[in-house]
């Protein structure tokens, strides 16, 4: 017996088309991380953040940035509000930086994917040396 099979025209080379807001996410993340690197020159931040990912809204007017911050909880705190106090600073020099007409506001979140990710494997590895 013989099956016929249809396949619609593109579906394997339709490539993903990128949105705005994916693009305009992807330069505030560069931007941001070279300025966390050499301009932001608070102990908080320095050295010690790195940007996961940044999400903004189809409108542009707010961006998340997803970070992880190397140390415990009262790092990630400080982290965060050495972050809050440098938004402004940042912000501006988006503006100068990158063509938009409104450069979106900045919400800084830590992402704990890694963290749940690094005790899911404990877990895993507890599960498998009892088995």
């Amino acid at each position: 017996m013989i099956m016929d099979y249809q396949i619609p025209d593109g579906i394997f080379f339709k490539q993903k088309s990128f949105s705005r807001s994916d693009r305009v996410a992807d330069l505030l993340r560069e931007e941001v991380a070279n300025m966390l690197l050499f301009e932001i020159k608070d102990p908080r931040v320095q050295g010690i953040v790195t940007i996961i990912s940044v999400k903004v809204t189809k409108d542009l007017r707010h961006a998340d940035f997803f970070i992880t911050v190397r140390g415990g909880e009262k790092e990630e705190k400080d982290a965060l509000t050495g972050l809050g106090k440098a938004s402004g600073f940042i912000r501006r020099n988006l503006g100068r930086r990158i063509r938009m007409r409104r450069v979106p506001e900045l919400h800084f979140k830590i992402d704990k994917t890694i963290q749940a990710q690094e005790h899911l494997e404990e877990l895993f590895k507890k599960i498998h040396e009892e088995g």
